[in-house]
């Protein structure tokens, strides 16, 4: 499939309470968010015409924003509209949604008081993030150089464009080194998340999985650990040490874009994609498309 630039694609992106022609949904180079990180973001899934745990989504979305102290001036109720007319209005009833909400140009300088809060929803089509077949074998990730932040230093329980930025250098790396993704650990050296999905491990038929109390506690890692206590998993939340991942069977990420993935090596550990892993794959990709 030839690659399309983002900003050159047909269809309508909604902003600040009007449709606008994809091409033309444009914001000033002095954009608040541009220089200084003020902005936060959701990214959903609409599967056969309903976006799977969408208020949840906005509910964050609103939170993200309070945690970087600034109010999206639309209700949780009124953003769960907004993202339905904006699938509606491109014609799409299977699609990523990404609803992103910054402050604006009418001030750049550290202080943002008089900044005006822009809200903006886009959505297209994307199929899995990884291909099937590499699905299937369980992806190949490699160690950040890079720690998610001490929660004293950074709002790190907020869906904030900011604290990507060492995902991406960690993605990019990763990338460059043959790997599909980077796994991350938080700033005492614990396991703490992939650059853009949360982190399970399997041993004993029981998950382990880091806790979140300074990381993003995904919607999809939620709903993976609802599925799997349904089942009679057992599912224990803990701090993971990285050395221990050689005690460990199975391992996989969630997360919107990569659903359940299984994981087959982190650095020089192996996993083997196994039953469980698979049962809940399968068991969400079911959910979401309403099959159950």
């Amino acid at each position: 499939m030839a690659f399309v630039p983002f900003d050159d694609r047909d269809g309508w992106i909604w902003m600040n309470g009007e449709f606008v022609p994809w091409r033309e949904a444009k914001t000033h180079v002095l954009t608040h968010a541009l220089h200084y990180g003020s902005s936060v973001f959701e990214g959903e899934r609409m599967y056969g015409g309903e976006i799977f745990k969408l208020t949840a989504h906005s509910e964050r979305l609103k939170r993200s924003a309070n945690l970087l102290d600034f109010e999206i001036p639309y209700s949780v109720a009124e953003i769960d509209a907004l993202c339905n007319e904006t699938c509606a209005k491109n014609g799409l009833t299977d699609c990523y949604v990404r609803p992103v909400a910054y402050l604006g140009a009418e001030q750049t300088s550290v202080s943002a008081l008089n900044n005006k809060v822009h809200l903006a929803i886009a959505v297209w089509d994307w199929p899995s993030y990884f291909d099937p077949e590499v699905k299937a074998r369980g992806l190949r990730l490699e160690w950040s150089k890079w720690r998610r932040p001490d929660p004293q230093t950074a709002p790190t329980t907020a869906k904030a464009a900011g604290l990507y930025m060492i995902c991406t250098m960690s993605k990019n790396a990763a990338e460059r080194n043959g790997y599909a993704d980077a796994l991350m650990l938080d700033w005492r050296g614990y396991v703490a998340e992939a650059t853009g999905a949360n982190v399970f491990f399997v041993k004993d038929g029981v998950i382990h999985t880091p806790k979140v109390d300074h990381i993003l506690d995904g919607i999809t890692r939620q709903t993976v650990i609802e599925i799997a206590k349904a089942k009679g998993i057992e599912v224990v939340v803990r701090d993971i040490l990285p050395e221990e991942l050689s005690g460990f069977s199975e391992c996989f990420l969630t997360g919107t874009a990569v659903e359940v993935t299984p994981v087959a090596e982190v650095g020089d550990y192996r996993f083997t994609p196994g039953a469980l892993s698979l049962d809940l794959m399968d068991h969400y990709g079911k959910l979401v498309r309403r099959q159950l």
